[in-house]
């Protein structure tokens, strides 16, 4: 299945990966994307931003502390509130939330799909109903490539549609073929789009195809037709089992550029981030290590942790020992405990920052141990560990 255009995306002068080491027991690669806010390390894990700000964390915090070299907003959420004229006055998505790190926008695909019971889905695009205040709104390939390019990301991504779990072969099967046909568009019209803000935007189609083996082959042939700068993998962490996540990983990886990197959306746990590495990977963002945060859920190597449980009541060691961040060396678990059970904000932040501390030492250590030599063993390992209840 090829393409439906008769240009590749032109070659980025100032975005560009370069693949450092490939692991010898697996397929877990170390690399380096050169953007233009910086150098992102890959593997690495992107905290999810969704509205101009990572719940519960400053950007002091998060440029101090947990340190990623970029971060993910969303199109849809943005695009409603603050709105895109407000962001265009504010200089961009940079400068209104004060983060001088690489940011990713989300088309807007996957919270439309979210919006199953308020959207529809034609051949031209998505009319949706705002969850704000009910009022619609109509997203196209084209006013989704203009949304990102005002918001002003350093990786936008191509408008897509993101099929639910379960999904009929048949559907799945249109769902590709309009996803393929939509991408056509975004890259017709964005070549057409000035850069806003003076630097260059990386371009991401995304692969789609469900759980068939078949549909994901295609998808992923099409879009490294495409040449662009990087690609995604959509449609998954969306209710299929894990081991089905992993299959499609591989079957995706397989097929996709060696030299560009991969971005699996939406993942995930721990456990799939680096059995996902291992596929292949590079790439990963979830709302799940702020989320579980907020409910008092804490994420270890040594396995999670229920704050909340009577059990650390009484326990006044430092929250972990690993001291990712300064609030696990700050305070102790007995302390998160009763922040949480007086309901104060503060301890939702506090395992926030930890979660995403534990989440970016993970990334970085797989990283590490990809360059050492010894990632498969010691994910293997981490693997088994994270399986526990503390």
């Amino acid at each position: 299945m090829g393409c439906g255009f008769l240009y590749l995306l032109p070659i980025s002068s100032t975005v560009k990966y370069t693949l450092e080491k490939k692991d010898s027991a697996s397929k877990a690669r170390a690399g380096i994307l050169k953007l233009p806010h910086g150098d992102m390390p890959t593997p690495m894990f992107m905290p999810v931003g969704t509205a101009a700000t990572v719940k519960g964390v400053h950007q002091k915090e998060l440029r101090e502390e947990i340190r990623p070299p970029i971060i993910l907003g969303n199109t849809y959420h943005l695009y409603l509130r603050p709105s895109v004229p407000i962001l265009q006055q504010a200089g961009g998505l940079h400068k209104f939330m004060g983060w001088e790190g690489n940011i990713l926008t989300d088309s807007g695909g996957y919270q439309v799909y979210s919006l199953s019971a308020n959207r529809k889905i034609k051949e031209e695009g998505v009319k949706f109903k705002s969850h704000i205040d009910g009022s619609y709104h109509v997203f196209t390939p084209e006013n989704v490539m203009e949304i990102q390019r005002a918001i002003g990301a350093d990786i936008i991504m191509a408008f897509d549609e993101c099929t639910p779990y379960p999904c009929e072969y048949e559907y799945a099967k249109r769902s590709m073929e309009m996803t393929h046909r939509w991408l056509d568009r975004c890259i017709t019209h964005l070549e057409t789009l000035p850069a806003h803000y003076g630097f260059e935007q990386a371009f991401f189609p995304i692969v789609q195809g469900s759980v068939y083996t078949d549909l994901r082959k295609a998808s992923a042939e099409y879009v490294a037709g495409v040449g662009a700068v990087g690609n995604a993998i959509g449609g998954l962490s969306v209710g299929e089992p894990a081991e089905e996540m992993y299959a499609m990983s591989e079957v995706v990886c397989d097929i996709l550029p060696e030299d560009k990197p991969r971005y699996l959306m939406g993942v995930g746990t721990p456990i799939n981030i680096l059995e996902n590495i291992a596929l292949g990977i590079d790439m990963f963002d979830c709302v799940m290590p702020t989320r579980n945060a907020r409910n008092g859920m804490l994420f270890t190597a040594e396995g999670t942790i229920n704050i909340k449980n009577k059990k650390w009541e009484n326990d006044f060691d430092p929250i972990d020992e690993q001291g990712y961040t300064f609030v696990d060396r700050e305070y102790s678990r007995g302390y998160l405990r009763h922040l949480f059970m007086a309901n104060e904000y503060l301890g939702k932040q506090i395992a926030t920052i930890h979660n995403l501390g534990f989440y970016l030492w993970l990334v970085r250590e797989a990283r590490e141990r990809i360059l050492k030599g010894d990632f498969a063993e010691w994910k293997n390992k981490m693997v088994k560990q994270l399986n526990n209840r503390l």
